[in-house]
């Protein structure tokens, strides 16, 4: 009793601390405080969970404990800046596959439960399962494993059925008292393909929506399964993360101004792509000389920076420049579009990493309205979120989409590596407008001739 009394009171007061991390994670300025306090708040769970009366298979737990945290130690000190979205997208599958192999061993063990823990059971298995596959598919298109969005024939239909028999014969299996192994093995067959199939025909513009609903729909299957098996730490961290989770990817598809049933069920790839009217003009190169004195001389540069940025590491190149424009009286700040990048908040991370105070990091809503009074807009590595068609052309698949306002600059720049379209494969109407020049060649190479350019101008 003692022991079950202690366990109780320290997962609830690791909840709390939890909710606390989370919290601080809304802010840019306390946001490495809140990982640390969330990281404490698991860490001091799953000690407690050690002293569960009659607990089993310790030998077990201990090694799984230090092999996991072992490579998540690991992965985490080597992963590169680049390569964090692939990164967040696996480990948020681990999470989900967590869930579901829960779920597969009370399946197998058999213990029968009522009504609810049974609906329960069979959701969290197939939430989970779906949150594990659907993120290994995510990985692999943003690690470029899988270079083309697949769209079966009749892709819709195909997703309906399948959802509907795999969540009939998950119901069918929680409810039975003594399920077979092979009705256990299709179920999960049946989970994991439905997750691959409904994340093949979603293409990279789409990814950032794609993973803060994966990490949300494996937040819902670990908080099922905390009540499936009566762990309160389970039920509130999960429940927690799962809203939290759902309330960014509406935040996320209301920045893209589309439902979050077109983003699953009608993404951006493919034809789709090609829908819009045709772009007509020529792109207009300028020379790394020609952008330095633009900005150098102007009053006020707005940078936006984009996954090219990321691709090349020009963020410390990018702050370098940034700070020597200020020691000459130009006043530079950055835009961020909440959907730029490949994850939620990869601008602000990769800024922030280079140093960039988050006072001169301003999004969509409070940067918008400074375009029109900027001598320079420098546009690295983005593409869809400052495309002017999404305000103009209504047969555009981003038509109604709110965009940085970019192309009302006095002057815009454009770092890109060649002509071609961008990642979502729509032609960008801005390359084309009379006050925007294009400078062509990786972001890091590009900004170090700027860079060199301008302390020529200081001598």
């Amino acid at each position: 009793m003692t022991s079950n009394w202690f366990v109780n009171m320290a997962y609830f007061i690791a909840a709390i601390v939890f909710i606390f991390g989370l919290k601080a994670m809304a802010s840019p300025v306390t946001a490495r405080k809140g990982v640390v306090w969330a990281g404490y708040a698991m860490i001091a769970a799953t000690l407690a969970t050690f002293f569960i009366p009659d607990l089993h298979n310790i030998g077990l737990m201990v090694v799984a404990i230090v092999l996991g945290g072992g490579v998540a130690w690991y992965s985490g000190k080597v992963v590169k800046m680049t390569d964090m979205p692939q990164m967040v997208a696996i480990y948020n599958g681990m999470g989900g596959g967590a869930a579901a192999g829960i779920a597969a061993i009370e399946l197998v063990r058999g213990v029968p439960h009522d009504a609810v823990t049974s609906t329960l059971l069979a959701l969290g298995a197939v939430i989970g399962a779906v949150a594990f596959s659907g993120s290994c598919v995510a990985f692999a298109k943003l690690q470029g494993l899988m270079t083309k969005a697949i769209r079966l024939p009749g892709q819709n239909n195909i997703n309906f059925l399948l959802s509907v028999i795999t969540i009939g014969i998950g119901l069918t299996v929680a409810y039975s008292a003594h399920p077979g192994g092979f009705e256990i093995f299709l179920f999960f067959v049946l989970a994991l393909a439905l997750g691959v199939i409904l994340v093949m025909p979603i293409g990279g513009a789409d990814m950032p929506v794609v993973i803060s609903l994966l990490n949300a729909f494996t937040g819902l299957a670990v908080g099922f399964k905390g009540f499936v098996i009566g762990n309160p730490a389970l039920i509130v961290a999960g429940i927690v993360v799962g809203a939290s989770g759902m309330l960014l990817t509406q935040l996320m598809a209301k920045a893209m101004n589309r439902p979050i049933r077109n983003i699953i069920f009608a993404p951006i790839t493919g034809a789709a792509a090609e829908g819009g009217e045709a772009v007509e003009g020529t792109m207009r190169e300028l020379s790394s000389m020609d952008a330095a004195a633009l900005m150098r001389y102007g009053q006020k540069v707005i940078i936006v920076p984009g996954y090219g940025m990321a691709v090349a590491g020009a963020q410390h190149k990018v702050w370098e420049m940034a700070q020597l424009l200020e020691e000459g009286g130009v006043e530079v700040v950055f835009a961020i579009h909440p959907v730029a990048g490949r994850m939620p908040g990869h601008m602000n991370v990769l800024l922030a990493e280079a140093g960039v105070p988050y006072d001169k990091i301003f999004d969509l809503d409070e940067i918008n309205n400074d375009f029109a009074q900027a001598d320079v807009a420098l546009v690295i590595g983005a593409n869809d979120v400052v495309n002017p068609v999404a305000r103009t052309d209504k047969s555009s698949p981003i038509y109604g989409m709110p965009i940085l306002n970019a192309d009302m600059a006095q002057n815009v720049i454009v770092v890109k590596r060649g002509k071609g379209a961008g990642y979502s494969g729509i032609e960008n109407a801005l390359f084309y407008k009379d006050n925007c020049r294009m400078l062509y060649g990786s972001a890091q190479e590009a900004i170090a001739e700027v860079i060199q350019h301008v302390k020529s101008m200081e001598a």
